[in-house]
């Protein structure tokens, strides 16, 4: 099995920035992407933001491209997300997900980290 953990998370007042953190361990091989997803009070889990380990691309939600930076570690399982202009629609928690090759899905999830967005 693949093992999660985000980290980065807190509170930050309108218009701020975090960078979130998200490091798979165990079971590594055979993952296809690395992405970022936000449950926010209310609402159904959304998607954020991937990384494609085959081909290199990334994918974006519309609603945060521009603000929103995903980024790789150049060697490890390690996946970023910069956040920028932080509103308080943001607030929610922040989860890391992975899909391996052949999988329909993102197949295993972190924990999460709690974004809180004050105004």
């Amino acid at each position: 099995q693949v093992q999660l953990v985000e980290s980065g998370g807190g509170l930050v007042q309108d218009g701020g920035s975090l960078r979130l953190s998200c490091t798979a361990s165990g079971r590594t091989s055979g993952i296809f992407a690395m992405g970022w997803f936000r449950q926010a009070p209310g609402k159904e889990r959304e998607f954020v933001a991937a990384f494609r380990w085959t081909g290199g691309g990334t994918v974006y939600a519309d609603s945060f491209k521009g603000r929103f930076t995903i980024s790789r570690h150049k060697t490890n399982y390690e996946v970023y997300l910069q956040m920028n202009n932080l509103k308080p629609d943001d607030t929610g928690e922040y989860v890391c997900a992975v899909q391996k090759l052949g999988g329909s899905t993102w197949s295993t999830w972190g924990q999460g980290t709690q974004v809180t967005v004050s105004s």
